[in-house]
């Protein structure tokens, strides 16, 4: 429940605050935000790239949000029922974990700080511990999920 809360609150932020998102991204993959950056071959101004990236983050955290939401509910239908059909009930509450983790990991620390080396950046690199501790979080959740009950 917690790790749909999550999504589904952040999309919601992501969707009324659209401009702020878009305008991290921009700043993100433009690479202004540090000396030298926007001058850097990795930056760039493509609003198309931009759209995607804050797409990419919105739509994630609703999947995960969803995803977690309708798992909740099948995990809690089938609390009374065997241990394999619990199990089963797990599988969509996991896989929006995975969808989290991964636009965490993938989006923040491969994609923002490795490529668009964030970490530079004073002002936005503030994010990068938010997202590894959100990341790492949602994985230890999932990983007690996971677990098996026989």
């Amino acid at each position: 429940m917690t790790v749909m809360l999550w999504g589904l609150v952040g999309a919601l932020g992501n969707i009324l605050n659209w401009g702020e998102t878009l305008d991290s991204v921009v700043a993100v993959t433009s690479m202004t935000t540090f000396e030298g950056g926007a001058e850097s071959w990795q930056a760039t101004s493509s609003p198309v790239i931009m759209w995607l990236g804050a797409l990419i983050i919105m739509l994630s955290k609703l999947a995960t949000g969803i995803m977690c939401a309708v798992g909740a509910a099948r995990m809690w239908r089938s609390r009374s029922a065997s241990a394999a059909e619990f199990a089963a009930a797990k599988t969509l509450a996991l896989a929006g974990c995975a969808v989290a983790v991964i636009m965490l990991f993938g989006g923040f620390i491969v994609i923002a700080e490795s490529w668009f080396e964030l970490w530079r950046s004073e002002t936005l690199g503030t994010v990068l511990p938010v997202a590894f501790r959100y990341a790492g979080m949602i994985a230890l959740i999932a990983i007690f999920v996971a677990m098996t009950d026989d």
